[in-house]
């Protein structure tokens, strides 16, 4: 999968998983995702998140540590995804 359709594939998953109440393409890569300058989502956004990764992407994140890098941002899960997902 190419790399920005990789993004989009992970942005829709967040909007659905989670339904947010943004559009995918108002979701920058780069924007965090938690905190009040991004997305503002929560420790019940993160568990979805975690649990989308492992439904749509084949990735398991592990512990909280590696949670608190993969789910920082779009670029981040991505980064993630490529890393460790299945061969």
């Amino acid at each position: 999968m190419a790399d920005d359709n990789l993004r989009d594939a992970i942005k829709t998953m967040m909007v659905e998983s989670l339904m947010l109440k943004v559009t995918k393409d108002e979701i920058r890569d780069d924007m965090p995702l938690f905190g009040p300058e991004g997305l503002g989502l929560d420790s019940i956004d993160a568990l979805e998140l975690v649990v989308g990764l492992e439904k749509h992407f084949g990735v398991k994140v592990p512990n909280s540590e590696a949670a608190k890098q993969a789910l920082a941002s779009v670029n981040a899960l991505h980064d993630y995804v490529i890393a460790n997902r299945p061969e």
